[in-house]
């Protein structure tokens, strides 16, 4: 294979992999216009359209999807071996891309990801906060978090925090002027805080009772998509919110919220680091091994 065949392959790759032309010249850094060039010689190679192009998209074409199942796990090898032997002779370097829930950088991510860039000050840790259950991998990412009952089974997964509790709470002004609660039912009265957007907005609340799980669709006037701040509008006294244990724990023991409910408390899966074994490159290698090390400390 010479050279600009190669070439052809991980341009391909990159494009199917990104979605854009654009994308895969940003990481490839060469121009959009070299990547176009190196995709048509590809195609004009095997003698198919392996990608479809419009003014709004790029998608693989049923050749381009069969050609990239059979090309994908060569190329991820080359990739993963010229990184691995590059940084035998100097440090890491690099864009480490994750993708995270909003809620979880403050509690189990923050301490971690400082202590690894300055560990490795030439890699650049970047995270993108969302909640929702996509397939991050085709957008890019190394790596993600989340809870364990959303993960596809073909993700390696480790454990970042065991099951945990999820509970409501509220200001003391807020539950001074309502009332406390003294069954979930009793939320349909009072005013809570959900965190979402559009039609991803979680507004049913899970709990437990005599060992059965069940949900209360609950209101409120404020929608939040950012649940750490969703967390300061309940401190504010905007009403009730709904959230693990752990994330607020901080207000909890500073008095800013007080726990309600605490006897229909549910419980959440696992919250695992995931990513398929196919993208375990050094980088990734490294963060894994931080994170198991602070972990370890942590428990200590």
């Amino acid at each position: 294979m010479d050279k600009d065949q190669l070439d052809g392959l991980l341009a391909f790759a990159q494009v199917a992999e990104k979605r854009s032309f654009t994308a895969a010249a940003e990481a490839l850094r060469i121009s959009p216009s070299a990547v176009s060039k190196l995709v048509r010689q590809l195609e004009a190679r095997v003698g198919a359209t392996l990608l479809t192009r419009t003014t709004r998209a790029t998608s693989l074409t049923e050749a381009g999807t069969r050609f990239l199942a059979q090309v994908a796990p060569a190329l991820d090898a080359i990739s993963a071996a010229i990184e691995e032997v590059g940084s035998l002779g100097s440090n890491l370097a690099g864009r480490l891309r994750l993708n995270v829930p909003q809620l979880i950088y403050p509690n189990f991510l923050k301490g971690a990801v400082a202590s690894f860039v300055e560990k490795y000050p030439a890699v650049t840790v970047e995270l993108f906060f969302e909640n929702a259950a996509t397939n991050i991998f085709e957008r890019g990412f190394d790596a993600g978090i989340r809870v364990s009952d959303i993960l596809a089974q073909d993700m390696v997964a480790i454990e970042l925090q065991g099951s945990t509790r999820w509970c409501v709470s509220g200001s003391p002004g807020y539950l001074s002027r309502y009332g406390y609660p003294e069954h979930p039912s009793d939320l349909h009265a009072h005013n809570c805080i959900c965190v979402g957007s559009g039609d991803r907005v979680y507004d049913r609340w899970e709990f437990e009772e005599d060992g059965k799980e069940f949900e209360v669709q609950v209101r409120g006037s404020l929608i939040m998509n950012d649940a750490t701040l969703a967390l300061d509008a309940a401190v504010d006294g905007h009403g009730l919110i709904y959230s693990s244990e752990n994330a607020m724990a901080d207000r909890v023991a500073k008095g800013d919220l007080v726990v309600v409910l605490p006897q229909y408390a549910s419980h959440s899966a696992g919250i695992y680091l995931y990513f398929p074994t196919r993208k375990v490159h050094p980088k990734l290698r490294a963060f894994i091994e931080h994170i198991k090390d602070s972990l370890a400390s942590s428990n200590v």
